[in-house]
């Protein structure tokens, strides 16, 4: 294969269908990488002591997109090795032990691609446009990413 054929790509999608490990880490295995990073993000069952019945998301998507297609330029500015990127987040309801988001990178060494996977989810939940409900057993409540910009101005 020819390095041409196998030019960067970014691979974002949002989606109420049950999210695949191997789906997205197939997206960005390439030959020309020895490293794909993942991180999968799923829904437990507790939070502070309540017993949680199963997230939802809502999300603005075309918003949503944008932001995503801006961490990846980040990303390939801040790790210009990085092959290929991943981010498949669900929206609706997420049972109990399954995904809400996915991100794999791929890189020709692992640090590039950890360092990344990392900085991607960290920034995702920092800066895109997606809500979390958490459904508890006799009530329910949307939370805020501690490390949303906007969840951080004056009240």
């Amino acid at each position: 294969m020819e390095e041409s054929e196998d030019v960067p790509k970014d691979f974002i999608k949002l989606k109420s269908e049950k999210l695949s490990v191997d789906e997205v880490s197939e997206l960005v295995i390439s030959p020309y990488c020895g490293a794909v990073s993942l991180f999968i993000g799923t829904t437990r069952n507790n939070f502070e002591g309540k017993k949680v019945i199963h997230l939802e998301y809502e999300a603005y998507t075309s918003m949503a997109e944008t932001e995503i297609k801006k961490i990846c330029r980040d990303i390939r500015q801040k790790w210009p090795s990085v092959k290929h990127i991943a981010v498949h987040h669900r929206l609706g309801a997420v049972p109990i032990t399954e995904a809400s988001v996915i991100i794999a990178v791929s890189s020709p060494h692992r640090a590039e691609s950890l360092e990344a996977v990392m900085y991607c989810i960290n920034t995702l939940k920092a800066s895109v446009p997606i809500w979390k409900k958490e459904i508890y057993e006799d009530e329910s409540s949307w939370k805020e990413n501690k490390e949303c910009f906007w969840a951080n101005s004056e009240k």
